[in-house]
């Protein structure tokens, strides 16, 4: 192997001008030759060799960039079939990029589009850092992963990929997985659901952009509560349209504050309202759908956290008593793994019509092998299996994190969840959030704001996760916790 930067400059090899080549950082996997070329095709690309220059020798150039003189064969192979360099007589190997003698000057971006506008404004990302405890929502659990499950399914499963192969997807999913989805939700959340009525999706998020592409735009408004799900907000505002706040109290969607407009949608988490985790009341529920009735919106209904109740069993889903104005978005992502992305929708004919008829845009439809093998795990019986397993987990971390606040922060007003990953703390008067997140880092606890969730007008609190900690780690969270705001109340 040669060293690098002893390359002799020779006249005729117009030498000088090569001072520009180094050899770029290597990329995951990338061969030595393949790296070569990449190097020599950046200076070229970019006008700093001029075009008609002449080529060093094999040798020469090997030794410039470090490497053999048969790495250097095969790169000036590549790149002599890309067309950035010409044999020419007697003058030997030549570059051969046509306009490439000016450099090429950086140009700005092209303008982003409204849609895009829209979407970032106001974003920002999650703080960087290590923590001891992390409470922030968001968080896999990884230890409830259905391993056993779900690989057998996926096992199963695969080797009736080739056969599939060239077949014509449905857009809506497998029709066999849609079957049990619709099954499940039938006989555990009180859907009215049939699999013609059951769109299988990557996830909510999926599902909620979808829905916002084809039924709003400007000049079209949609509502949703406050404080909500962020994605959810995002997704709506981003077509253009207007977004009304409804606000939520002790027990969910205020529905005496409903808008008279006339709306598309509105956006809700009957079962476990979030952040707040409280659950909507039937005469509530009631109020939503006459509401929904009169003024011809539809309810997208957010059942998230259907799967995760700590109580015996969660309450039914809208869903149930008016599919025909309802939109049920649902994951079983949570508590199979989010690797999965195992979503779906249930949804009025019509609707569904048009969201299989839009879809071959985006996505053409679900990854066949993850949907098989979902609908195995569910029409088994293995996905119940889990979840009594899961659940028994869950709720158990839910009682020490409440037991512990008590003791540590007993200022603090936690509410129990009823579902859910995370319970959620009003702070008291005079308390601020920057400063409860402040203090909490430098105990190394990383809690998250609810600021960023109300479109403003809500009292501060924070939002604890606990499903993916251990006990022993949610008890050292609390104490570090208890520890900060002690000292940051003298």
């Amino acid at each position: 192997m040669a060293r690098p930067g002893v390359w002799p400059l020779t006249p005729d090899t117009d030498g000088d001008r090569w001072d520009v080549l180094r050899l770029l950082d290597a990329h995951p996997g990338e061969a030595l030759h393949t790296r070569v070329a990449r190097s020599l095709r950046d200076v070229l690309a970019r006008g700093l060799i001029p075009d008609g220059t002449r080529l060093p020798g094999h040798r020469p150039l090997a030794a410039r960039l470090g490497v053999s003189r048969n790495t250097v064969v095969d790169a000036l192979g590549q790149l002599h079939a890309e067309g950035f360099l010409s044999v020419r007589g007697r003058s030997g190997t030549v570059i051969s990029v046509p306009g490439s003698a000016a450099p090429i000057q950086d140009a700005a971006a092209p303008p982003l589009s409204a849609w895009a506008t829209r979407v970032l404004r106001g974003q920002s990302g999650l703080p960087a850092g290590g923590y001891a405890v992390d409470f922030r929502v968001g968080q896999d659990v990884p230890e409830l992963y259905p391993e056993a499950a779900w690989t057998h399914a996926l096992a199963r499963r695969a080797g009736e990929a080739g056969q599939r192969a060239g077949r014509h997807a449905d857009p809506l999913g497998p029709l066999e997985t849609r079957r049990a989805v619709a099954a499940y939700l039938n006989a555990q959340r009180g859907a009215r659901v049939t699999p013609d009525m059951v769109m299988l999706t990557a996830g909510t998020q999926a599902a909620l952009d979808a829905l916002a592409r084809v039924y709003l735009e400007a000049g079209r408004g949609a509502v949703v509560e406050t404080p909500t799900y962020d994605g959810a907000r995002a997704a709506l505002a981003a077509t253009g349209a207007e977004v009304w706040s409804v606000p939520v109290d002790d027990h969910g969607l205020q529905t005496n504050a409903l808008p008279d407009t006339d709306a598309t949608f509105v956006y809700v988490t009957p079962g476990c309202q979030y952040p707040t985790t409280a659950t909507l009341p039937a005469p509530r529920r009631q109020a939503l759908i006459s509401w929904a009735r009169r003024g011809g919106a539809l309810i997208l209904e957010d059942d998230y956290a259907a799967d995760l109740h700590h109580t015996d069993r969660s309450p039914a889903v809208i869903q149930g008593l008016a599919p025909e104005r309802t939109v049920l978005l649902g994951t079983f992502s949570k508590v199979l793994a989010p690797a999965t992305r195992s979503g779906f929708l249930a949804a009025p004919p019509e609707v569904i019509r048009v969201l299989a008829a839009t879809r071959t845009l985006t996505d053409r439809g679900p990854g066949t092998l993850d949907a098989l093998a979902l609908g195995d795990v569910l029409s088994s019986g293995a996905y119940t299996r889990h979840l009594q397993r899961s659940r028994s987990v869950i709720r158990h971390r839910h009682e020490v994190l409440l037991a512990e606040l008590a003791e540590h922060l007993p200022q603090w007003p936690a509410r129990s969840a009823s579902a859910g990953l995370h319970v959620y703390v009003p702070l008291p008067t005079g308390w601020r959030t920057a400063d409860v997140l402040g203090r909490a880092a430098g105990q190394g606890v990383a809690l998250t704001s609810l600021e960023p969730l109300t479109g403003g007008g809500h009292g501060p609190a924070v939002l604890l996760a606990f499903a993916h900690l251990p006990v022993d780690a949610l008890r050292n969270g609390i104490q570090r916790l208890g520890r900060a705001m002690a000292a940051g109340r003298k």
